[in-house]
């Protein structure tokens, strides 16, 4: 199973660590540089719950906002 929303398919999303070294430059320096930048991801906030789809029960990943806006029918 995916860590993909049932309802809305939000996922996670990819990005970058970014380490800068260097004094800034409104401190007297000659600006911050970036040295080197690492892959990571930001996760979404899903929740294991067990709905009903189609009327039948099933468990599946949920995210928080469609738990707060009611999309969903517990069983």
């Amino acid at each position: 199973m995916l860590k993909i929303c049932a309802i809305c398919g939000k996922k996670s999303l990819t990005g970058r660590n970014v380490v800068r070294k260097g004094l800034a430059k409104k401190k007297g320096g000659t600006g911050k540089k970036i040295v080197r930048s690492t892959k990571r991801k930001f996760f979404s906030n899903l929740q294991k719950m067990r709905i009903l789809i189609n009327n039948h029960p099933k468990r599946v990943y949920i995210c928080t906002k469609c738990l707060k806006k009611g999309k969903i029918l517990k069983v």
